[in-house]
């Protein structure tokens, strides 16, 4: 019996596999990286006016993103890059600490994001309540909302959430009476209707992404009619780049300053996690290792820290873009994030020419895809409970802080699925000289007025046998109150006998 051997397939053959795999998706990768650049383009600046810092370190953290974060292992598909969810966030903190301490929040976050990848928590940003997660988006898209009108208007956003609402009756005012307000809501309704009839034209036609060409019209109106329009002021990004210094750190030692690297950390983690999941559902390739993508993330985040940037997630919008324009590999985001560099190199000027009335109607937009009406009204609808925890999670983000808000909406969550779970049946017959009540579910403290009214109500008989062998759980509150009970009724001659779940 001999045996055939496979003879060795052409040396060309064998070495060029990845080679020729490289030259089919090149072209495909380079023209999505060109899609997102001109989606991230925008956003980047937007978001960093929004808050409330230059628009050259809102680039400089699409830079890291994508260059940095790009070539990490972790995900393949989904892209990096300043998100709109964190401009509450950066704005209150940039206010209450200033720019420098920015710099030392996001990079105690991104530290702490490596940390949590190290030890595996990666995984278990899965396990939060998706309506505390809607919840928290929908604050802070009815944040971001509150406050872009504003400079849609031609008025600067005012800090605090009690001053964007009893500012309303001067921002109409302004929209109503002065010139610069008419135009800005002009050019906002324009941008806004741009983008919706772009997003109506055959995929085919839609070459360049309805954001860029809602920007570039509202941009060439701003120019061509002379618009008294302030426009944005974007210089170099090296003279931008604010290093942090030994002096800023001292301000970490601070609880307010170190609550907010925790925030940061949280919140970034769980906007990139959440989006590399719904990322992966999108795609056949490889699915994200979550705990390497935190750690990726945190890389990036360290980095922007250090360069005193705006902090970093992973952002579903530009990802979506990213997948929908054919991407293969994670040469796509990383050259997206070379094209941005490239730009803000060679064509800073460009950007002068975009009035800061169509960001402002660019992130009203992105902060109303946030607020996923559609989806919170099917909550409403199909599940009361859970919708009551998202309202909840978002009346208090746009009330206090986002801080606030997501613990408080966390707190309900979990409240709200012990009391589901703590389903207690109290079971009771009784005869003249004799009471038989038996337990089933959960004997929980949530559960114990419920329990405690059963055996109160039960009539004193000559004997009593409580079964709580069938309860799968009994907390220390509900033993004691059955003890006691049974306690009670031995001093009124009633013989009675308790059959716990342990009993063998």
């Amino acid at each position: 019996m001999t045996a055939q051997l496979e003879s060795p397939r052409p040396e060309s053959e064998s070495t060029a596999g990845p080679i020729h795999r490289h030259k089919q998706t090149f072209g495909f990768d380079f023209g999505a990286s060109l899609v997102v650049f001109l989606v991230a383009l925008p956003l980047c600046v937007g978001i960093a006016v929004a808050s409330g810092v230059p628009a050259e370190l809102g680039i400089i953290t699409g830079v890291v993103g994508g260059i940095v974060v790009g070539c990490m292992p972790g995900s393949t598909m989904q892209v990096s890059g300043p998100a709109a969810g964190l401009t509450v966030l950066v704005a209150s903190t940039v206010a209450d600490h200033g720019l420098a301490v920015l710099g030392v929040v996001v990079l105690g976050a991104g530290l702490l994001q490596i940390l949590l990848g190290l030890i595996g928590i990666g995984t278990w940003f899965r396990a939060i309540s998706p309506s505390v997660v809607q919840g928290m988006l929908a604050g802070i898209g009815l944040v971001i909302i509150l406050g872009q009108i504003y400079p849609v208007g031609g008025m600067e956003q005012p800090s605090e959430t009690s001053a964007k609402f009893s500012g309303l009756p001067e921002l109409l005012n302004s929209v109503l009476t002065t010139s610069t307000g008419r135009s800005g809501l002009a050019i906002a309704v324009v941008t806004l209707l741009t983008m919706a009839l772009w997003g109506r034209l055959p995929q085919r036609l839609r070459i360049v992404p309805a954001p860029l060409v809602g920007v570039g019209i509202a941009a060439l109106l701003t120019s061509v009619l002379g618009l008294p329009l302030e426009t944005i002021q974007v210089g170099s990004l090296l003279e931008t780049v604010n290093i942090v210094t030994p002096d800023a750190f001292g301000a970490a030692t601070s609880f307010a300053v170190l609550g907010s690297i925790l925030t940061f950390a949280l919140i970034a983690s769980a906007e990139s996690l959440f989006s590399a999941a719904a990322v992966d559902r999108m795609h056949d390739g490889p699915k994200t290792r979550f705990n390497t993508e935190l750690m990726a993330q945190g890389v990036g985040n360290t980095i922007c820290g250090l360069l005193g940037a705006l902090p970093m997630t992973a952002v579903i919008v530009r990802s979506t873009a990213n997948l929908h324009a054919g991407a293969r590999t994670k040469f796509s985001r990383v050259m997206h994030g070379i094209w941005l560099l490239l730009f803000v190199m060679l064509l800073p000027g460009v950007l002068s020419y975009i009035p800061l009335a169509t960001l402002g109607a660019l992130l009203v937009h992105a902060g109303w895809k946030l607020l996923g009406v559609r989806q919170v009204a099917k909550l409403v609808r199909e599940q009361r409970a859970e919708a009551f925890v998202l309202v909840l999670t978002a009346g208090m983000i746009v009330g206090t802080d986002l801080m606030i808000g997501t613990l408080t909406g966390l707190v309900a969550a979990v409240i709200k699925t012990a009391w589901e779970v703590s389903r207690l049946s109290v079971e009771v017959e009784h005869e003249e000289d004799h009471a038989q009540v038996r337990l089933h579910g959960n004997a929980t403290f949530l559960r114990l007025p419920q329990l405690q009214d059963r055996l109160e109500q039960l009539p004193v008989t000559r004997s009593a046998h409580v079964d709580l062998t069938p309860v799968r759980h009994l907390d220390l509150a509900c033993h004691q109150a059955v003890e006691n009970w049974a306690e009670q009724r031995r001093k009124s001659a009633c013989d009675v006998e308790l059959a716990m779940p342990n009993a063998k």
